[in-house]
């Protein structure tokens, strides 16, 4: 199977084929089908099989075929990202493919200046690649108009759903052109996710090409069984073992990782760190040094768990094991990129072994040990969570051990209402805001009619509608000062207090796995 006998214009073809890009992957050969007859399409791929370009290359076949430019402030193309790097990932991926044709990329992410985005805005977008914070501020200051964007398309859906993303969804949502296609892709399948299709896509063509959980096959999977105490020493002396290798190092804070970077440097490794503390820029160079070999050790957050396609990287280590479980199989799918072999490589403290057991479970299989012995076998081992300190004035048993199994509503605090619905229309609330409800999709695009009705519009100004009560949480906790406004109080249409932001701080439970608590990245 080519590229061409899936359907995209010989344009498209010869650039794909200028970059070497020949042959198409399992996933782009079954979205590309339906996503070209304007089918909307959910689409399950591990890490690293090409989803950007299953959804990005049919968007383009479409956009090729108007010869206007967009009007002001317009976007015709719209995928939202839920992190900074995967969101900037999807735009140099999108560029490439578009090189030489008249369409118009934009990126617009937290933690760059806000100015420079809406001048961008101004003159129009073909496609725009955003993190919903860094939107819904746009979208308050009237800087773009998403009345006549026909396509959408949530990466990483299940990453959106982890950080509290479906907030913002529900006011960006209703403010985009009815008559759209509708794309979902995820590497993991959380059961929530078919909540989510069933709000905003319409009889979606489901496709997949590996089963939830799956990793690449040419990852080594191990595990060593390490006191807490002495990870960092043991991890020095594995990275020892291949200094001239880059590598990948996974913590669970902010904290944690900057400590954890400069004790390696103290011992000689070239090294940098990516996680909420930093700068956009200042992770854009640490990225760019382990790409270029300037670093040969990124300690990072689940920050960097998507959107990092660095062919060289061989080695990752979960230096602590991530909270929610699924963004194991994220973290571990930065190396064997490519074709390549990898290794991935876990240090599991005592109190970590609930977290281990959630992995395995996702895996459906235990991973091989190294060294050490499971904490669970050895007779006198507490192997539980320490307990958390209760706040002065609060009484009662706090949870410790959701990680363990305790399943929670997702997105929801104990005794909230609603929280683990997406779209709350079947409530009969006549106080449920109107971007709760599914949005109507009758009247829907279709190639066919796709040149009449992506000719430059001439759009009346307008204000944003269907502020929400519920506010986006932070992007990945990672905005910065330009985009603290909306957390706090948002504004309806005449400009007054809307209520209080969105009640849901806790983070919202993929699988029933994880700690309802954000993440701290």
């Amino acid at each position: 199977m080519t590229f061409e006998e899936l359907g995209l214009m010989p344009r498209l073809v010869e650039q794909l084929a200028e970059q070497g890009i020949v042959d198409p992957t399992p996933i782009q050969v079954q979205a590309i089908p339906h996503a070209l007859r304007g089918e909307d399409v959910m689409g399950l791929a591990q890490t690293g099989t090409g989803k950007t370009a299953a959804f990005g290359l049919p968007i383009m076949n479409h956009l090729l075929k108007v010869g206007s430019k967009p009007a002001p402030k317009t976007v015709r193309g719209l995928i939202l990202a839920p992190t900074r790097e995967l969101a900037g990932q999807i735009k140099d991926n999108l560029l490439s493919y578009s090189q030489g044709t008249h369409i118009k990329v934009n990126l617009v992410v937290g933690g760059l200046a806000i100015k420079a985005q809406i001048n961008r805005l101004a003159r129009g977008t073909d496609l725009l690649i955003a993190t919903p914070g860094r939107l819904i501020d746009l979208i308050d200051r009237q800087a773009v108009d998403l009345s006549f964007t026909q396509f959408l398309v949530l990466d990483e859906a299940d990453q959106m759903l982890d950080l509290g993303f479906i907030h913002a969804l529900r006011r960006i949502a209703p403010l985009l052109a009815p008559e759209r296609q509708t794309m979902l892709f995820s590497a993991t399948m959380p059961k929530h996710m078919n909540e989510l299709a069933d709000t905003y896509l319409k009889n979606p063509q489901r496709v997949a090409v590996s089963r939830p959980g799956a990793v690449a096959d040419k990852i080594t999977q191990e595990v060593h069984f390490v006191a807490g105490t002495a990870k960092t020493d043991f991890l020095i002396e594995k990275l020892a073992e291949h200094r001239d290798d880059a590598a990948i190092v996974f913590a669970r804070t902010k904290h944690g990782s900057e400590r954890l970077m400069k004790a390696l440097s103290k011992s000689g490794f070239e090294t940098d760190s990516v996680h909420g503390n930093k700068s956009q820029g200042q992770r854009q160079r640490a990225i760019d040094g382990l790409r270029n070999g300037k670093i040969k050790v990124l300690v990072a957050t689940d920050v960097a768990a998507r959107g990092l396609d660095i062919p060289d990287v061989r080695f990752v280590y979960n230096y602590d094991l991530p909270n929610v479980s699924e963004n194991y199989i994220h973290r571990i799918g930065r190396t064997a990129r490519a074709g390549r072999d990898g290794r991935a490589i876990a240090f599991v403290a005592p109190d970590e072994m609930g977290e281990l057991k959630d992995v395995e479970k996702v895996l459906k299989a235990e991973i091989p040990v190294a060294s050490g012995r499971r904490w669970d076998l050895i007779p006198g081992v507490d192997t539980r969570k320490p307990k958390r300190k209760q706040p002065s004035g609060r009484s009662g048993p706090r949870r410790d051990d959701d990680s363990r199994g305790k399943k929670r509503s997702h997105g929801a605090r104990p005794g909230s209402s609603g929280a683990s619905k997406f779209s709350g229309r079947k409530s009969s609330s006549a106080s449920e805001p109107s971007d709760n409800i599914k949005p109507k999709l009758e009247g829907r695009w279709h190639p066919s009619n796709e040149s009449s009705s992506m000719q430059s519009p001439q759009p009346k100004p307008r204000k944003p509608q269907g502020s929400s009560s519920n506010a986006p949480q932070a992007e990945s906790n990672q905005r910065g000062k330009s985009s603290t406004k909306f957390s706090g109080k948002p504004k309806n249409r005449g400009g007054k207090p809307a209520g209080r932001p969105g009640q849901s701080k806790g983070k919202p439970n993929v699988g029933g796995n994880s700690k309802p608590r954000r993440p701290q990245p």
